[in-house]
């Protein structure tokens, strides 16, 4: 054994010094020559008595030697063979000193040109559009030194998002700062078997210079030599279409310039210590510009409207764009307007959006048939939420799953790049990804499993929904949500009750809708008389006109002459109120004022006489107004409940206004003042922040009353009495206007240091505060 180490020492020294310059540890130097870790280390132990020569010229492939230093490595190996005889070396083939010698000299990587045509970078697309801000930080990360992760760079998205296209136009962009060439392998991370890690790594490494007897067999040997031949390297490597983590991960170097662009549908999230890079469709304005790149700028700009819709039509999503942008080329006799209105018809989007080898439908269908039968399962009955975005909870309503694992199932959507996340909470489909979930839905689930999930899922909203509305109503705890579909998940406070009927508006009304085409008509009325609450808080929404007009309809074809007058006094409300629609609404009023005359129902004869009133002085017809404000007391005197109560003073208010604007200010005072007296007696018997409100806006009207007539200590006391009560209710963005007002009435009355100091402090709480005042419930459809 001594003789063996003597005869393999200057070999050893000789390995080890090279292996040391090339700071390459054994493990990585045995995997990139592919050798096993054992042999490497008897090697340069000196227990190995002269290695083979192919052996010693995979570790000079590996060592990357010239042809100097692999002579001598030879040389050293070929001493210590055994022979017939033992022989002693030569002196004058055995350098006196073994390395460290000058640092051996890189050889020159090969130029773009020399690299396998199988792996080299396909051609550029010309009109590439758009992506400016990715594309900077691509070059960014190329000219950093000392990037904080190795570069390497994942990008994901959904299909169609010219992800690969995107990598190819980068590559070629960046061509001029990696002269060690592109590379571009498809990992067919969509395909039934998408390519092996295994099979990856010995394309690229062949790709590399590394001849077939050279390639090592196994994955982990194959990975340590491409990470060794790639360390030095300035080149840019594209892994198109990626699979997993796993087939991803042996091919990203260890360190070095070259730079790794990775495109996957998938987010890819196990992938650890890489730039990540998520694409999204293109703004408007670059969707215009592509088409125009593609089809001809002048044709475009013929048809600007047309070109935004068509753009609107395809999801702004690049491959849909380009697909269009192709039809155009192809149909040059047809104006843009003509693709816009074959497209219009959703039924038929999918199919229009092909031609030759480009279409939609496959790209989408690669993605789910990769999904299991859950997250299929999922993305189908997310095709039936009505909003923009959806909360796992109200997928969960239509999937009939736990919110947990309807969420489970999103995450996983997500990661799939089939859903995109809008926020923390929300998620949302493409509107082409919708299409293609709802053809998948119609083609693989029954008509009635549909109509089931439709109908589970409205009425889970519409009771929600209700729950929700009642919480506005000033007789109501918010503490008893045993209304709630799920209790759990309930809104808690006040707030997350307004938040979610606002946030999921488009789902119950939907809901409301598809109830009175199938007949539910009762569960319409139940959710537009809660809502009845809330409405008075979103005077700007146009949707009142929509929900109340349902339930007036379910009303009528329930036979339920009651419920119909009540709902057509909301709607009267709401066309006064919140469309300003004067006209229409004395209308309605009317309607509402006869059928209950009709049943004989004082309470909604004063409502609708009220609305009645406040749509003539909208139109500034003051005295008829003030006479339907009378007839309306009148008609709430004949009624002993708080309903009334609050009718009537609602009544006094309204005559009081309508005599101010009509100028007789002085009556104005007489009818406010008895309103403020019987506002004030609401809050002794009832004491509740909606009698706190009344009396708080009664008293600031009659601050106005006093200002109108310059009896400024007067309307001083007035608006005082106004912010005591509109603080009991605990909304200081109510109390903006009064406290204005009441600064106006002390600079009146000589006191303008006062003045200041208020204002200043008012508009202090309202920046602090940051909302704009709105109405408490109760003051207007809800009576």
């Amino acid at each position: 054994m001594t003789d063996a180490v003597d005869e393999g020492g200057e070999f050893a020294r000789l390995l080890a010094g090279y292996r040391v310059r090339a700071g390459l540890t054994q493990e990585e130097l045995a995997a990139a020559a592919g050798v096993s870790l054992r042999a490497l280390g008897d090697m340069e132990r000196g227990r190995t008595r002269g290695p083979q020569r192919r052996t010693v010229r995979a570790l000079a492939s590996a060592l990357r030697l010239d042809a100097g230093r692999t002579t001598v490595l030879e040389q050293a190996a070929q001493s210590g063979r055994p022979r017939g005889t033992r022989a002693t070396v030569p002196p004058h083939t055995v350098p006196p000193q073994a390395p460290p010698a000058p640092e051996p000299a890189r050889e020159p990587a090969p130029a773009p040109a020399t690299l396998p045509g199988a792996l080299a970078l396909p051609r550029d697309i010309a009109d590439f559009t758009a992506r400016e801000d990715a594309l900077a930080l691509l070059e960014e990360l190329a000219r950093d030194d000392e990037p904080a992760h190795p570069r390497v760079v994942l990008i994901s998205g959904q299909p169609g998002l010219g992800k690969t296209a995107f990598a190819l136009h980068a590559a070629h962009s960046l061509a001029r700062l990696f002269p060690d060439g592109q590379l571009s392998l498809d990992l067919g991370g969509m395909a039934p078997t998408p390519l092996s890690a295994r099979d990856a790594l010995g394309q690229v490494i062949r790709a590399l210079g590394v001849a077939d007897g050279a390639v090592p067999a196994g994955t982990e040997e194959r990975a340590g030599l491409f990470r060794a031949l790639v360390r030095e390297r300035r080149l840019v490597l594209i892994l198109d279409n990626a699979a997993d983590e796993a087939q991803v991960r042996s091919l990203l170097p260890g360190s070095g310039p070259a730079v790794t662009i990775v495109t996957s549908r998938s987010a890819l999230p196990g992938l650890e210590s890489v730039h990540r890079l998520s694409l999204d469709a293109l703004a408007p304005a670059e969707a215009a510009a592509l088409l125009g790149r593609i089809a001809g700028p002048e044709r475009i700009a013929a048809e600007p409207d047309a070109v935004a819709e068509l753009a609107r039509l395809c999801g702004y999503l690049p491959l849909a764009l380009r697909i269009a942008g192709q039809r155009l080329v192809a149909r040059r006799q047809q104006p843009v307007s003509h693709l816009v209105r074959q497209l219009a018809a959703e039924e038929n989007r999918l199919d229009l959006l092909e031609t030759g080898d480009l279409a939609v439908r496959p790209a989408f269908a690669l993605s789910y048939r990769r999904l299991p039968a859950e997250s299929q399962l999922v993305l189908r009955r997310c095709a039936l939420t009505a909003g923009h975005d959806f909360t796992a909870a109200v997928a969960a309503a239509y999937t009939g799953l736990s919110v947990v694992r309807t969420e489970r199932q999103l995450e996983q959507l997500t990661d799939a790049g089939l859903v995109q996340l809008t926020t923390p909470e929300r998620y949302r489909l493409h509107d082409l990804v919708r299409l293609y979930a709802g053809e998948r839905l119609a083609d693989e689930e029954t008509a009635e499993a549909v109509a089931d999930a439709r109908a589970q899922a409205g009425s889970w909203l519409l009771r929600r929904a209700a729950a929700a509305g009642l919480r506005f109503d000033p007789d109501s705890t918010g503490e008893d949500v045993s209304a709630d579909p799920d209790p759990t998940s309930a809104p808690v406070t006040l707030s997350d009750a307004a938040r979610w009927l606002e946030e999921e508006s488009q789902e119950w009304l939907a809901a409301m809708y598809r109830a009175a085409e199938s007949g539910r008509h009762r569960e319409v009325i139940d959710t537009a008389e809660a809502m009845h609450w809330f409405s008075d808080r979103l005077l700007s929404w146009d949707i009142w006109a929509e929900v109340f007009q349902l339930s007036v309809d379910s009303a009528r074809a329930c036979g339920d002459p009651h419920a119909e007058t009540v709902h057509l006094n909301y709607l009267a409300w709401t066309y006064i109120t919140c469309l300003h629609r004067y006209q229409r609404g004395t209308e309605l009023a009317g309607e509402g004022l006869e059928l209950a005359r009709r049943i004989g129902d004082h309470e909604q004869e004063g409502w609708a006489l009220t609305y009645l009133g406040s749509g003539l002085r909208a139109l500034r017809r003051h005295q008829e107004a003030i006479d339907a404000y009378h007839r309306a007391g009148d008609a709430f005197a004949l009624v002993d409940n708080r309903a009334a109560r609050i009718g009537r003073l609602v009544t006094l208010r309204g005559a009081a206004s309508c005599l101010r604007d009509s100028g007789r200010a002085e009556e104005a005072v007489e009818s406010r003042r008895l309103a403020l007296a019987g506002a004030l007696e609401l809050v002794e018997r009832w004491e509740s922040p909606l009698m706190h409100f009344m009396a708080a806006m009664t008293a600031h009207e009659l601050g106005l009353d006093r200002a109108a007539l310059k009896r400024w200590p007067a309307a001083e006391k007035a608006y005082r009495q106004a912010l005591t009560h509109y603080e009991a209710v605990g909304r200081p963005d109510s109390m903006t206007k009064a406290l204005t007002e009441l600064g106006t009435a002390l600079i009146e009355q000589g006191r303008a240091d006062e003045a200041r100091e208020l204002l200043t402090e008012a508009l202090t709480d309202l920046t602090a505060d940051g909302r704009p005042g709105r109405r408490r419930p109760g003051t207007g459809a809800g009576g």
